[in-house]
């Protein structure tokens, strides 16, 4: 698949048209739902390989934004051989019991 397919594929499956709440609570037509690539296991295929293209040579590590990058950064990972670390949005609180 071309990079040119890839592209047109993925927004063929991810772009939506409808009403939408967003998080913000305004209403809009379309949304990008990056899951319905992400749980498709032949996109994400080709998407890992026109990903793995882009990684400098002298990479040590991955990292992917939780939640929405971890299928992806995983991938990549399991493709490359890279160990991946998920990065989260805001800190979690973990209490140490003793």
């Amino acid at each position: 698949m071309s990079h040119s397919e890839l592209a047109k594929e993925i927004v063929r499956v991810f772009y939506l048209r409808a009403e939408f709440r967003l998080r913000s609570g305004q209403i809009s037509s379309h949304y990008f739902d990056k899951y319905q690539f992400e749980s498709n296991p032949l996109l994400l295929k080709q998407l890992t390989k026109e990903m793995v293209k882009k990684i400098p040579p002298d990479t040590e590590i991955l990292a992917g934004l939780e939640l929405g990058a971890v299928p992806l950064a995983t991938a990549i990972s399991l493709k490359v051989g890279l160990p991946v670390v998920f990065v989260r949005k805001t800190k979690k609180n973990m209490a140490l019991r003793r």
